[in-house]
């Protein structure tokens, strides 16, 4: 693995750690309001980071600069992966939870997936080679 894909992988397990942290946050401050809000928070975020740990995990493994189609093919596989952990996961908490607070889960799902990525430009992942 060269310097760059080190220094790619190392900002993905950060962007990894900061939707954990944001949605054991925003389950904390919730909690304070509804257990069942704070619980669907937990689950939309949860899905998130879950599902983004798989792509890192997938796209950032090894593989041979001369064959780029693999690496697409990883992607593509890792997002078709992290759509269905995504579904199944949302699935399952309709079917199970009672009360489950879906306008706060969708949001707290939406949340960690975007603010990490705003961050992470601030973090040297941004754009710059």
């Amino acid at each position: 693995m060269s310097r760059r894909d080190e220094r790619q992988a190392q900002v993905a397990g950060r962007i990894v750690l900061a939707q954990f942290i944001l949605t054991l946050a925003f389950a904390a401050g919730a909690l304070a309001f509804a257990q069942t809000t704070a619980l669907s928070i937990l689950i939309g975020g949860g899905a998130c980071t879950l599902a983004t740990s798989l792509f890192a995990a997938s796209v950032f493994g090894p593989y041979e600069a001369r064959r780029p189609q693999a690496l697409v093919g990883r992607i593509i596989g890792a997002e078709i992966g992290k759509l269905i952990l995504v579904i199944g996961i949302f699935v399952f908490a309709f079917a199970r939870v009672d009360d489950l607070n879906v306008p706060a889960m969708l949001a707290a799902y939406f949340a960690v997936q975007v603010l990490p990525a705003i961050i992470a430009p601030y973090w040297g992942a941004g754009s710059k080679p």
